[in-house]
């Protein structure tokens, strides 16, 4: 394959295949499409868990707002995830040095876009974390240990991000999209711990069952 061509979509691999190419020895897809998905696949939990909360209570509102924003969100970060801004970096570093300027241009480009990139799948991953977190507290009770994995998958998704962000603006420490990618990681990753607090909490357990037994008496 050429170095400018674009590899498949994440969406059109299979789940073998995809973890075949991370695997290997290519240098794409890496962190930041691996990030991306973790950051679609916690979206479409959350989109889960708040359809089975709307079938519980199928007038609300914020159920039927968490559901679109979740399956929006997970539109985005699968682009995000195809985005390939490494691939383009390592493709503009095998340029022809000649002539020069265009190779630098190409470079700086490149790698201004490999922090655009994972600077807005933190934004995202941390809206996720957060529909995840109102999910497992307000949510349908059975379906909350999944929205507790969607907001704990999409702050390891702001956490990677958060990284990559560091990693391509090094030269660059008074760059605004530290500041903010550090922010998202921050607010991924309360959001996690308050929703996993939320389905620790044993009064919310002892209601759990309680839906559980109506439900099989029924």
């Amino acid at each position: 394959m050429s170095l400018l061509e674009h590899p498949a979509s994440v969406s059109s691999r299979s789940v073998g295949d995809f973890l075949d190419a991370v695997a290997s020895e290519e240098p794409t897809p890496g962190g930041g499409a691996v990030s991306g998905l973790a950051a679609a696949l916690a979206a479409g939990l959350a989109a889960m868990a708040g359809r089975y909360a709307l079938r519980q209570d199928p007038d609300s509102a914020l159920f039927a707002d968490l559901i679109t924003r979740a399956d929006s969100l997970r539109t985005r970060a699968v682009a995000l995830a195809d985005a390939d801004a490494y691939g383009r970096y390592v493709a503009a570093t095998r340029l022809p040095r000649d002539p020069d300027p265009e190779r630098r241009a190409a470079i700086r480009a490149a790698l201004d876009a490999a922090a655009n990139v994972p600077a807005e799948l933190g934004r995202l991953a941390a809206e996720v974390a957060e529909i995840g977190e109102e999910l497992a507290v307000r949510g349908n009770p059975h379906l909350r240990s999944d929205a507790c994995a969607a907001s704990l998958l999409a702050a390891a998704a702001a956490g990677g991000a958060a990284m990559f962000v560091e990693a391509n603006l090094s030269t660059h420490p008074d760059d605004a999209r530290l500041t903010a990618a550090r922010d998202h990681a921050a607010t991924a990753a309360a959001a996690a711990r308050r929703a996993v607090a939320a389905g620790n909490d044993p009064a919310d357990r002892s209601e759990e069952r309680r839906v559980g037994k109506e439900c099989r008496s029924r």
